[in-house]
């Protein structure tokens, strides 16, 4: 083992490409999607380090040409997936007891692949498996990169955070991994959340089993092939593509799990957290429980807002990446004495939106991920169509090739109608024109018409406005703008998370995050013995 301490310094943000037209980088990109666009991946489970192929598969297709195979996924069951378990466990000992030093540079090592060589394959498997444009791509792939650094810098952090000293006595803290293995379930959104979910545990010395989702299996697995090519040792993360419901009866009720680190519904999250509660007493120890989940993100606008700030963030936030973002905004308030210009300049822009095959880099959307995700738009979007409550301004929806759900606008006459407080996850904005002298109501219905905080923002100009709404909306989102969208959060700068029926708000992408990940244990050393029992006080006067 070395001596000396060894640090790295605050990292920047991976710098974003931009793929203009004549570029070397989109040249190759294309060449990448067009290599992918010809092959079936064969994608086995990773266990041990090794290999694993079973009889039973799924297979992944382009949701904006759900006819055209990219990918089939072994499918573990009972047997695979205790046998991951096996292989985690038998890693444990030897990944946390490996220096800080060397653990952590595997995933600096896989960043700078993925930055480097393996940037246009992940990007082009993100864009083909999961629909999105060449922008949605990059920028999730270069949070991806961030994650990897940021963490083992937060490590880091954590780890220099040391108690005080007494005359005579050492104090110190050693910040162990869980007793265990932790599972980790990632969503199909976000290929740097399927990164981070096993990656933030696993950087911190634990093991993980990672059930990565079925619609983002490609780009999943070319990280998994990045944390190899980087030196991860076998078994420290085990690749695991598997039904959720075998995930929850083999691995979650394991007496060794001791960490759940999850984004996706709220549903799911609750039932593994009911599911955890009532196998309380079987467990080695309690197990930390870690999940970004729902959202019903808001854009609210004061009279004094600026109209054109106010569309354009409107625009994005509802409809990039087709409104599949946690952070995406799928319900407004705007005061009616702006609503007629807010409304004009929305149908403006969206008259220009192209949607589309992500692969032609005009198109400002892709598809909905799948069938149940376009069905669950069509019915939303048909239920506003037929409401007296409601009236679609634009949209609708086509899947006779693709999953296409159009930039959907719906105005609102009530503040609680169903698109204003449900969550739909796709591009359905819903608006309700407020009174202007009825500002306070509104906020009020912002805050509690949904069970969920996750992200929202406001807009004004003037700053009383600005104080009062930002404190009357201070419990409605974990991550709030002011004068911005409220999406696109970025490592090191806007920890992401929410709380209410959003999640248990621990911060993706920070210090809060990879502190779940730790199991202190103080050390008190004591230099010269003490042989005294009795006190000072005790003697006689």
């Amino acid at each position: 083992m070395g001596n000396g301490y060894f640090k790295t310094e605050m990292p920047e943000n991976e710098k974003n490409r931009s793929y203009l037209p004549g570029s070397a980088e989109r040249e190759s990109l294309k060449r990448e999607l067009e290599r992918q666009s010809r092959e079936i991946v064969q994608i086995p489970m990773v266990i041990g380090g090794k290999d694993v192929w079973t009889e039973k598969k799924t297979r992944t297709v382009m949701p904006h040409d759900h006819g055209h195979v990219i990918a089939e996924a072994a499918q573990g069951g009972e047997k695979e997936l205790k046998a991951a378990i096996a292989a985690a466990l038998a890693a444990r000992d030897e990944w946390a007891r490996m220096p800080a030093e060397h653990r952590t540079t595997v995933f600096l090592k896989a960043a700078e692949i993925i930055a480097g060589p393996m940037r246009d394959t992940i990007n082009a498997a993100t864009m083909l498996g999961q629909s999105k444009t060449v922008w949605q791509a990059e920028i999730d792939t270069c949070e991806l990169i961030d994650f990897l650094r940021f963490n083992v810098y937060y490590l880091q952090k954590i780890y220099e955070e040391q108690p005080n000293h007494a005359p005579g006595v050492w104090n110190r803290v050693e910040y162990r991994p869980l007793e265990g293995f932790v599972a980790a379930i990632s969503p199909f959104n976000f290929t740097s959340i399927g990164a981070n979910l096993p990656s933030a545990p696993a950087i911190a010395g634990n093991v993980v089993l990672w059930k990565p989702a079925t619609t983002a299996v490609l780009s999943n697995y070319y990280v998994m092939r990045a944390f190899q090519a980087a030196g991860l040792p076998n078994g420290v993360i085990n690749f695991i593509p598997s039904r959720g419901s075998d995930v929850s009866r083999y691995v979650i009720s394991d007496p060794n799990l001791s960490g759940f680190h999850f984004t996706g519904s709220t549903e799911v999250f609750s039932g593994v957290w009911s599911q955890v509660g009532q196998n309380i007493r079987s467990y080695r120890t309690y197990p930390r429980l870690v999940g970004e989940t729902g959202g019903k993100d808001f854009i609210f606008a004061h009279p004094s807002a600026d109209v054109p700030d106010l569309v354009a963030s409107l625009v994005r936030a509802s409809y990039e990446y087709q409104g599949q973002k946690c952070s995406a905004a799928s319900r407004a308030f705007v005061p009616m004495s702006l609503w007629p210009q807010v409304r004009d300049g929305m149908l403006e822009e969206i008259e220009r939106l192209k949607v589309g095959d992500v692969c032609d880099f005009t198109n400002f959307m892709g598809a909905v991920i799948d069938a149940s995700a376009f069905r669950t738009c069509k019915d939303y979007i048909d239920g506003a169509q037929a409401s007296a409550d409601a009236r679609v301004l634009c949209g609708g929806y086509d899947d006779s090739r693709g999953y296409f759900v159009y930039p959907t606008l719906i105005e609102a006459r009530r503040p609680d109608f169903r698109t204003m407080t449900e969550e739909i996850f796709g591009p359905v904005m819903t608006v309700y024109p407020y009174p202007d002298e009825r500002l306070e109501e509104a906020l009020e219905s912002c805050d509690s018409a949904t069970p969920y905080g996750l992200s929202g923002a406001i807009f004004a100009t003037d700053r009383a406005a600005i104080v009062k709404m930002e404190d009357a909306l201070r419990n409605a989102a974990g991550n709030f703008y002011i004068n911005d969208k409220p999406t696109g959060a970025v490592i090191g700068q806007q920890p992401f998370g929410g709380a209410r029926a959003s999640g248990t708000n621990d911060k993706a992408g920070s210090v809060i995050n990879m502190q779940r990940w730790l199991s202190p244990r103080t050390i008190k050393e004591q230099f010269l013995p003490s042989r005294e029992v009795a006190y000072p006080y005790m003697a006689e006067p």
